[in-house]
């Protein structure tokens, strides 16, 4: 028997999808959304550290995100962290409390949006491809040392080949309401 895992080859496409929809979530769409502010990072007690270890991110409405800093030392440095990133937002401070509201997004904007979310999408396809690319060269080497005949190779070919499409699609459905949901006015 073969020591050719599909399970593996799955694991790891779907690992690829699974960036991508991270991603995906920091993209901002003009709602308000905790995942946005994942990326922060917040130069704390001489250390960067991510934002949610300093602090609770709460939606109380669609269009707000409010930011409660647990150390009120903290609180300045939060708020600049969250002002240089490249989100646009603009925090207001209440004590140790941070209120960003969310700008309604322009057009040209929302295509920036699109743009970035294609790039994520074609980096996702292209790690899906270079795992498939991995599984055949597998498949060949295994055919050449005796390990699996022609037939076996064939069938677990195409098992990869479907798995690829199956991943492929699922990030092309990803890609398509991002993007809906990017331009919806």
């Amino acid at each position: 028997m073969s020591s050719f895992d599909l399970s593996e080859l799955e694991r790891r496409m779907r690992g690829a999808a699974a960036v991508l929809k991270q991603e995906f979530g920091g993209l901002r769409t003009g709602r308000a959304s905790a995942s946005l502010l994942d990326p922060i990072m917040v130069n704390a007690y001489g250390n960067p550290m991510p934002l949610n270890q300093l602090a609770t991110v709460n939606v109380p409405e669609p269009r707000m995100i409010t930011v409660q800093v647990w150390d009120r030392s903290q609180t300045a440095a939060v708020e600049k962290a969250i002002r240089e990133s490249d989100l646009g937002l603009n925090p207001q401070v209440e004590g140790q409390t941070l209120r960003l509201p969310i700008p309604e997004l322009n057009q040209e904007r929302r295509q920036e949006l699109v743009k970035v979310a294609h790039k994520y999408a074609e980096q996702a396809r292209v790690a899906v491809r270079n795992v498939r690319r991995d599984g055949m060269e597998h498949l060949k080497r295994a055919e050449k040392d005796a390990e699996i005949g022609k037939d076996e190779h064939h069938t677990l070919a195409t098992k990869v080949q479907d798995l690829t499409d199956k991943v492929i699609r699922e990030i092309d459905e990803a890609l398509a309401g991002k993007e809906a949901e990017i331009m919806q006015v």
